[in-house]
């Protein structure tokens, strides 16, 4: 059954349009808050409450306790806390849902809402249909003696560092490493220097000082720019860019060279491999670069592609009964040390690997050759399927024609921007760039005729 509400990654939209506005925010809230004690016998519930950076989360925090608590729920906040971390608290702290204020990578005017399960998981589809059926219902508040209390978790950073420190082994230090990190002015503004420093590294940090409004604002893991040129003035020996809620992760090696999420995730399965164990295969999405599913298959692993979003990846790896998957935005899960994406775990994975091998960033993701590939965004204005138009098929046709079955074309909509994703990939950087500019032209055009 079609979600009405629901996207691919929770609830997204502009501040003050949709859903995201104080009102709405508050009824949703309360809609959690009924269909968890729904589900939970009618016993006092606890949700947990983290937010990145952005200037509208205080407003959308206060919404949100007051929902919970006008329906007898109590409420646990984390303040700034990256994704996966309030999904790691989630879990630790026993509550009966995690809930994350975020829009992730777009600009500090859109905001959106995530929610974890008590195991630090997606919600199943079967809560989210029935968290949109409650908010559609009248609200009501239950009695006062009844209403929920809010606390504040003081130590969430230190317990989240912790966790993430542990997920690399004890003997493992980063000495000597000169690394630049990214935080985007966003959720892991604080607690990335933090890991990195506690294990060794010599930590320069950028994009560390968010106002509410420059978060991902030329900087972070979608823009990557500054990182590379501090990385080159720096002589650093690699630098790592994470976006505004900290579940993805960029990094760029000592040349200067950016490493994408294929590439850091085919480097975490080769390490695992070497320390003998039990792999299986690597869950990538339809976006995913042919070279790293030739790499992954030349370690003698399978390889899946799902749909893209985190979410699909995760079904895949829990259908495969694998550990390892992600997208090459760098949204990676590592399902053998948490639950769910997590930059900073990631980027652990990766440089505990480097130091046990002593070789460098750029020399560990040599091992993997990655095909030509471009994607275009085009704007759109409403809902818009871009095959529905002969001329776009045309030149989808005569495209994968002068590929000759050396590279692959893909049309998707994005799941959380009003875009239509033009993707090319193939042997031919030059015809790769032709093809998709004129797919693109073609889409754009069809768009605007619709």
């Amino acid at each position: 059954m079609t979600k009405k509400y629901f996207g691919t990654d929770g609830i997204r939209g502009k501040v003050g349009t949709g859903l995201m506005s104080p009102e709405k925010v508050l009824k949703l809230g309360w809609a959690v808050g009924r269909v968890l004690a729904s589900h939970e016998n009618g016993q006092v519930n606890r949700v947990v409450i983290g937010k990145d950076t952005r200037i509208s989360g205080y407003m959308f925090e206060s919404a949100l306790e007051a929902g919970l608590a006008a329906a007898g729920v109590d409420i646990e906040l984390l303040g700034p806390m990256p994704t996966p971390g309030i999904a790691y608290l989630t879990r630790t702290l026993r509550a009966s849902a995690g809930i994350v204020i975020s829009a992730s990578h777009n600009p500090y005017y859109d905001n959106g809402l995530k929610f974890f399960s008590p195991q630090g998981e997606k919600l199943d589809d079967e809560i989210e249909h029935a968290i949109e059926a409650m908010f559609e219902a009248e609200m009501d508040i239950v009695d006062s003696v009844a209403l929920g209390r809010a606390h504040r978790v003081v130590d969430s950073h230190g317990r989240y560092i912790e966790a993430c420190k542990a997920t690399i082994p004890m003997n493992v230090r980063f000495n000597g490493l000169k690394v630049i990190l990214d935080c985007s002015n966003g959720a892991t503004y604080d607690i990335a220097p933090k890991v990195f420093a506690e294990l060794g590294a010599n930590v320069i940090s950028i994009g560390d000082k968010p106002d509410g409004l420059n978060i991902n604002l030329d900087c972070g893991s979608t823009h990557p720019e500054q990182l590379i040129e501090r990385v080159k003035s720096e002589g650093a020996d690699l630098g790592i860019a994470f976006d505004g809620d900290g579940d993805r992760v960029l990094m760029v090696d000592n040349e200067g060279e950016a490493v994408d999420g294929d590439e850091l995730l085919y480097i975490i399965a080769r390490s695992r491999l070497n320390d003998g164990e039990d792999v299986g295969g690597v869950v990538g999405t339809l976006m995913s670069n042919l070279g790293m599913e030739i790499a992954v298959k030349e370690l003698g692993l399978g390889f899946e592609r799902s749909d893209v979003g985190d979410r699909y990846v995760l079904e895949t790896l829990n259908e495969k009964g694998w550990k390892l998957g992600g997208e090459s935005s760098g949204h990676i899960i590592c399902l053998d040390r948490t639950t769910t994406g997590d930059g900073i775990v990631s980027a652990l994975q990766v440089l505990a690997y480097l130091a046990k091998e002593k070789m460098t960033l750029h020399e560990v993701k040599n091992g993997m050759s990655k095909f030509p590939q471009l994607m275009i965004n085009v704007p759109l204005q409403g809902s818009f399927d871009p095959m529905q138009s002969s001329a776009v098929q045309q030149a989808v046709e005569q495209a994968e024609k002068k590929l000759d079955g050396r590279g692959r074309v893909l049309l998707r909509p994005s799941g959380t921007e009003p875009l239509i994703r033009v993707m090319v990939e193939g042997e031919d950087e030059a015809l790769v760039s032709e093809l998709a500019n004129i797919i693109a032209a073609q889409v754009a055009q069809a768009a605007e005729a619709a």
